[in-house]
């Protein structure tokens, strides 16, 4: 029996198409994965660590811009750059000037400010720090050679007398206002540290609830309304925590978003290393599955303070054993309210922790914690954190306790 030409020329006719087809569509994955790739960047935050100053002279094209951009560290890749002013026809709309470009800055971002108009100064800058322990106020100037801000002063909002330099700034007029809230604080405690903030207006009504403010540095103008500023915070937060949700790992113990804000507010406490907030995530994810407490001591300190102001001093026996409605060594699952305002990276871990067996964890000595899957190894390294703890007692430094 003969072979059929034409048989087998349609055979090799449709192994051709069914190739032609495959690379097709692989091709069709790989444009679709730069795309999100090149949106990503674009959009996401960028690289800089801090604010510095940006000068686009007159007559300069978009792609001398975008170099000098990518030379300062102000963005990841130029072509992206180009590629989104491209896009968005704003690639001829540079204004010459010296533009602010604020630390974190998004591609997107920066091409907002470079193309605004208004030509900055980038001189000085106040800088209202909420922090744990309290505010800070930081004046800072440009240095023009190292192209970066210097720390001219810095102290404390409750101080009666306030430096003569930063007396002399706020005459001169010629500053740019910052009031940046630290990770872990409290609604409470930004409320109260926001009186100090002289360059704002207006009485704060109530405390914001728990957890409902982005931990951030926010841009304002001298005579702005706090309450304004308040609810930017809220809306941020909001944000961040519904875009995170919606990519939130598959089969976490949490109904709401609230539940997973508060634990992050947990994970936030537990651990200021971002390299572990995933791992603690872990450990309290872990158990809450097993149906376990999740004994863990920031939320007895929360339950003890309400979260206005520092606890100062260890807890003791009988605070961890009475009952509140944070105390997780009494409660049963979360407690009903975050315990802080957890920033971006926490919220993050809580939705997407590591895949882990570990249940338990305790401090290493080096800042860190080390985390057991079971009770014998936990105690091994909890005797050991003992011994650590006893050492720096001896030689005065103190430590902190793990779960």
């Amino acid at each position: 029996c003969q072979p059929d030409p034409e048989q087998g020329s349609g055979l090799m006719w449709r192994a051709i198409a069914s190739n032609a087809l495959t690379l097709f569509i692989v091709g069709l994955v790989v444009v679709a994965g730069l795309l999100t790739w090149g949106r990503q960047a674009y959009t996401n935050p960028g690289p800089l660590a801090e604010a510095v100053c940006v000068k686009v002279d007159r007559g300069a094209s978009l792609s001398a811009v975008s170099r000098t951009l990518e030379g300062q560290g102000v963005i990841s890749d130029a072509r992206i750059f180009r590629i989104g002013a491209d896009y968005s026809d704003r690639a001829k709309d540079l204004k010459f000037g010296s533009y602010l470009v604020p630390a974190g800055a998004a591609m997107r971002d920066v091409l907002d400010i470079l193309t605004a108009g208004g030509q900055s100064t980038c001189g000085r800058e106040v800088n209202f720090r909420i922090g744990i322990a309290g505010a800070t106020v930081i004046l800072r100037a440009l240095d023009p050679v190292a192209n970066r801000y210097v720390e001219v002063v810095s102290f404390d909002p409750t101080l009666e007398a306030v430096p003569q330099a930063y007396v002399d700034a706020i005459d001169d007029g010629d500053l740019r206002y910052r009031l940046t809230l630290a990770e872990g604080v409290t609604s409470w405690q930004v409320v109260e540290e926001m009186k100090r903030a002289e360059f704002l207006n207006g009485a704060v009504a109530s405390v914001p609830s728990e957890g409902s403010l982005s931990p951030d540095s926010y841009e304002v103008a001298r005579g702005g309304d706090r309450n304004a500023l308040i609810a930017q915070m809220q809306a941020r937060q909001s944000q961040i925590l519904a875009d995170l949700w919606a990519s939130r790992a598959p089969g976490l113990p949490y109904k709401t978003q609230q539940e997973a804000l508060i634990m992050a507010s947990i994970v936030e406490k537990e651990t200021a290393i971002a390299q572990e907030r995933r791992q603690v995530a872990s450990v309290f994810v872990n158990r809450l599955k097993l149906g376990m407490k999740l004994q863990t001591d920031p939320t007895v300190i929360y339950g003890v303070t309400k979260g206005e102001g520092v606890l100062g001093r260890g807890l003791r026996q009988s605070e961890l054993r009475r009952e509140t409605p944070w105390n997780t060594y009494v409660i049963d699952g979360l407690p009903q309210t975050p315990i802080a305002n957890p920033g971006r990276l926490s919220i993050e871990a809580a939705l997407n922790p590591d895949t882990t067996d570990f249940i338990f964890f305790v401090a290493d000595g080096s800042g860190g914690h080390a985390f057991a899957t079971n009770l014998a190894d936990h105690n091994a390294n909890v005797a050991k954190w003992r011994a650590i703890e006893t050492q720096q007692k001896a030689d005065g430094v103190t430590g902190v306790q793990g779960n």
